[in-house]
This record gives C-alpha cells, structure tokens and sequence, in this order.
C-alpha cells in the first residue's frame, strides 16, 4: 500500500475495556476514490487466530413479534445485499450478532432501524436514504423471509464468525481502522470489535421481543401497518407465499379466486370492521393489482368470479390495488358498517325481486306490477336498476 494512501486514512487502534461498553459510530466515509479504497482495504491483513462461528439463535417471542422480526430481518437482508442468498445470510448473521452485543438495541427492528430518524449516520443505509421507495418483487420478498425465518430458527453462517460490522471493498469508513478483518463475502468485508467484545463472552446479552411496529416498512409488510397491524402465524411460518388454496388471514377464511390468482374471497368477522384493510392487504401481500371481497355472511361468500345480485348486495368490504394506476380503494358496506367521509362506501344495490309463481303478468288495476294511487288508478313499476359493480 503507498504510504500516502495510508496516511490519508490511518487511524491509531483503540481497544476498548471490558468495563467500558464500545461507542456505536456512525457510517462516515473516509474522503478516496473508490479505486484507493479497494487498494486500501485489500492491504487490510484478515484477523489472525480463532474465528469461530457464533451459536445459534432462536427468538423466543409470539407470533406478532416473531412477524414483526422476521419481516424487519428480511428488509435488511433484501436491500443491504439484493436478492442474493448468500449475502443476505451473511447480513441476517450481522444482524443477530449486534442483537446479542450489550452495544447495540435488544430487538431485531430496533437493531435494523438503529439511527432511522436521522438524514446520515443510520446503521443500515437504505432506513434513512430513501431506498425504500423500492420494493421487492414478490418472489424476492418471499425467498427473503424464507432466510430470515431460517436465522431466527437457528441457522447459522459461519463464515462471518461474531462480525458486527461490514461495508462494500471500495468505500473505507472511519470505525474500519480500529476493528478486525474477519471475512469476506462476494464484494462486502466484515469486521469484529477487537480485544475481549470482538470474543463469543461478548455476544451473551439477553435479547427482547417485544419487537417495534416499523411504519416505514408498511408498503411491503402487513404487519408493520399502523392502526391495525397483522399478528397472523401463517404469514410467518408459510413465508408470505401466496394464497393459492383455503387458508386463513388473522381472523377470517380466505379463498383465492379460481383462476384469479390476485382475487381473494373471505369470511369477515364482524365485530372488527377496522381491522379490514389490514387483512385484505396481508392477503394481497406485494402484489401489483390484487382484489379482495369479504362477507360476513358466510352463506353469501362468493368462491368464484361470478356472483349474484344477491352476493354483491351483501357484500360486506371491498379492496383495490392497481399501483400501475396508482389506485388503492377500500369501501365497506354502509348499511352494514355506517361509515363517515367520501368515498367510503360502496354504492348501493338493487337486487331485483322475481314475481312469485302464478303471479298476473298483466299491468291491469289489480297487476302486482303496478302501484296503486290513491285515486285508484296504477302507476307504472319504475324499471329495475342492475346492480352496480362493488368497486367502482
């Protein structure tokens, strides 16, 4: 390395006490073009000695914690490495190891979101550098829990050892100096703390679950959607698959329409009106277009693309997703559910009436077909208005 190069970012080793718990700074780049950087950090020698795999972690918490764990892990895993496996094992591993350091929060999202609130200096870049305006496709999303729910259950990478750090090879941050090179993973080096709380005595701290509601992660997750979150164990165990057979969603039964493998039929329960949005959208999970119809009538449920007058008349709630069209409409029934505010409501139903067997068909005085005035004349039966579409 040209001793120029390294004394642009030489900084003096501090190893830290053990009675002194070390500072968790924040990700600051030294000033080199990433050519010097790459330079630079391929002189930096791996750590010589043990390096042993961390033990394995299972999160002891409920089935809305364990969500909330998972979906937050994978948010990590997904836009800190992309939809690679391996790097987003090597991301999960950092993760949990930071959990288990008395240095860093006590929960999975706490850790992951560290430093959110802030413009710079977050732990995990995209939490506060918009990349989550980005979203994960499906199948991404879905391959990125599957490795999340792993590491929560016990796998392990033992290739990054008890690493709590990593950047890319051609950028070098300030703290890269005063840690040990442990390993490296496609383009990323990962680091540990040196002296005794970069050894496995460091990583024994007793964790939470009592995992955070991340708002930011509500476009792709339903269980970090305020005012209603998710707690559904399905949608943790089967990794966010889509509903292709009957299954459940918090509190209702939900079908996906044959044929239609965005629509979702569902018994509604209905003593929690509020909480329909947040199913609908667990059910439609990252789909584009997806539509949701939901009964509480479960003798009205609708299990195929047609219905009756009668089906759509007592429809109970209604969700529809076009982001291509920048669309998101929720409507409930209002007779059922009185609502306040436009465009809550779904518009009303006719269902027409069939006249009973042997009933006159004539449109005389005594015709079923007319209305009686009071002169004792008969108005004309105004036509039958065809039910309306229950999403306009």
């Amino acid at each position: 390395m040209p001793r120029a190069l390294a004394a642009k970012v030489a900084r003096p080793q501090r190893v830290v006490a053990p009675t002194e718990v070390p500072e968790v700074e924040p990700v600051e780049l030294q000033d080199l073009t990433p050519e010097d950087a790459r330079q630079y950090n391929a002189a930096i020698p791996f750590v010589r000695g043990p390096r042993p795999a961390a033990l394995p972690f299972r999160f002891a918490g409920d089935d809305a914690q364990r969500a909330r764990a998972v979906d937050c892990l994978a948010a990590a895993q997904w836009y800190e490495a992309g939809d690679d496996p391996v790097g987003q094992r090597a991301v999960a591993q950092v993760v949990l190891n930071r959990l288990r350091h008395p240095a860093f929060p006590k929960t999975v999202c706490g850790v992951v979101f560290q430093g959110q609130e802030r413009s710079t200096g977050c732990q995990f870049t995209f939490t506060c550098d918009g990349a989550l305006v980005r979203h994960p496709s499906p199948p991404a999303w879905d391959r990125a829990r599957r490795i999340a729910i792993a590491a929560l259950d016990g796998a392990v990478f033992g290739k990054i050892g008890y690493a709590t750090h990593y950047h890319t090879d051609w950028v070098v941050p300030y703290w890269s100096a005063s840690l040990g090179k442990l390993a490296e993973v496609h383009t990323h080096l990962f680091f540990r703390w040196t002296g005794w709380w970069g050894t496995p005595a460091a990583f024994r701290r007793a964790v939470s679950s009592d995992e955070p509601v991340i708002a930011k992660l509500a476009a792709i997750s339903p269980v970090h959607q305020l005012g209603g979150a998710l707690a559904d164990a399905a949608y943790v165990i089967a990794a966010a698959a889509p509903l292709a057979t009957p299954g459940t969603v918090g509190a209702v039964a939900a079908v996906a329409v044959p044929g239609e493998p965005d629509s979702f039929t569902a018994v509604l329960t209905a003593d929690a009106p509020e909480g329909y949005p947040a199913t609908a959208k667990a059910a439609c999970g990252t789909r584009a277009k997806c539509k949701f119809l939901g009964w509480t009538d479960r003798a009205m449920l609708s299990t195929a693309g047609a219905m009756t007058p009668q089906q759509m008349a007592a429809m109970s709630f209604s969700y529809l997703r076009d982001k291509d069209a920048g669309l998101e409409r929720e409507l409930w029934n209002c007779r059922e559910f009185p609502r306040t505010g436009p465009g809550l409501c779904m518009r009303r139903q006719v269902v027409p009436i069939a006249a009973p067997t042997g009933a006159p068909t004539s449109r005389g005085p005594d015709a079923l077909g007319g209305i009686r005035r009071r002169d004792g004349s008969v108005a004309p039966t105004p036509p039958v208005t065809p039910p309306a579409a229950p999403l306009p």
